[in-house]
Order: C-alpha cells, then sequence, then structure tokens
C-alpha cells in the first residue's frame, strides 16, 4: 500500500513536470492568450452544475505548487459531477476518467466527504433492466473511484433508472442526456 502511494505521488509529479513544460512553451509565445482549459469542450465530461460542492481547497489558494493553469483543470474536473454514457454501455470514457482522478484526490484528502453516486439510464428498456444498467454504471465509477484508493465508506451507489429523467423527451439528444451518473 505504501508502494502504491509514492507510486501515485510519482505520476502525479512527472504529470506536474509535463505541464509545466507545456506552460512554459506557451507562455513564451507572448501572445497574452490562454490556452487553458476555458476552450475544452466538456460536452463528455458531462455537465457543470456543481451539486456536489465546491471546489476541493478553496478559490485562490497555490496547493502544493499548483499553477494557474493547472489549478483551473482541477476546478473544471471537480465541477464535473455529471458522467454521460453510450446507449446500453457502463464503461467510462477517457474523460470521465481524468476527472474522476480528481475527484478521488479530492476524497482521499478529506475523509469526512461522503459521495452518492446515483445512477440513471433512459427509457428504452424494462423498469427492471434500466434499474441495473443505472446501477452497473455508478458501480463502474465507484470502481474507479476505490482503485484510486478513496474508502469504499466514503461511496454509495443508488440507481435510479428510468424513473428520474432530466429531459423527459423521446429523441436521441434527450436519451443521451439520461443516461448519467450524477455526484452528490
Amino acid at each position: 500500500m505504501q508502494n502504491n502511494k509514492f507510486y501515485k505521488l510519482g505520476m502525479v509529479a512527472v504529470f506536474a513536470l509535463i505541464l509545466a513544460a507545456c506552460q512554459s512553451s506557451t507562455d513564451d509565445m507572448g501572445d497574452g492568450s490562454d490556452s487553458g482549459m476555458d476552450d475544452m469542450d466538456s460536452g463528455s465530461m458531462g455537465g457543470s452544475d456543481n451539486t456536489g460542492g465546491g471546489n476541493a481547497s478553496g478559490a485562490g489558494d497555490n496547493m502544493g505548487g499548483l499553477t494557474q493553469a493547472q489549478m483551473r483543470e482541477r476546478d473544471s474536473a471537480l465541477a464535473t459531477t455529471v458522467f454521460y454514457f453510450e446507449f446500453d454501455r457502463s464503461d467510462l470514457s477517457a474523460e470521465a476518467r481524468e476527472a474522476l482522478v480528481y475527484h478521488a484526490n479530492r476524497l482521499m484528502e478529506n475523509s469526512s466527504l461522503r459521495y452518492r453516486l446515483e445512477g440513471h439510464a433512459d427509457e428504452r428498456g424494462t423498469r427492471e433492466y434500466n434499474l441495473a444498467l443505472g446501477e452497473r454504471r455508478a458501480q463502474a465509477i465507484e470502481r474507479y473511484l476505490q482503485v484510486q484508493g478513496v474508502s469504499s465508506n466514503q461511496l454509495e451507489v443508488i440507481s435510479y433508472g428510468e424513473e428520474q429523467p432530466v429531459d423527459p423527451g423521446t429523441s436521441e439528444a434527450a436519451h443521451a442526456r439520461n443516461r448519467r451518473v450524477e455526484i452528490q
């Protein structure tokens, strides 16, 4: 377990060095443009409704020597509390996994923090199938957070299946908005 922490710490250090190198190369351009996260399309990572609380450590602090760009990236990831899934799937996208790393770090830094992972499905399929699918989706996020080191005591999984759609429509776009896991 101790080696796992050193491995994660090493990976964070390598990631920070890479980001610092990228940041210094964009700073050298001298055009004053900000190439941070503001231009990124967060559609595949989820919505930006922040029902899960604020950021991990507050707005203007420089936690652990993070650059402004790294803090914006962290805050953007922590603001992502809705994760979307493909039809009849429960696997996590790369964007979701990236955001969940920040959520895992937040949970590990604050052992009193709890997440309720609410799984949802669109209206296609039986009620029972959709309840099971919503649960599989929430469990996929739960497993990923646990692999990152989060305690199972900090996570609760619940499935609403098709019972709480955010979009009552029957179009593919409506169905896509309903295939989700929300962090509460």
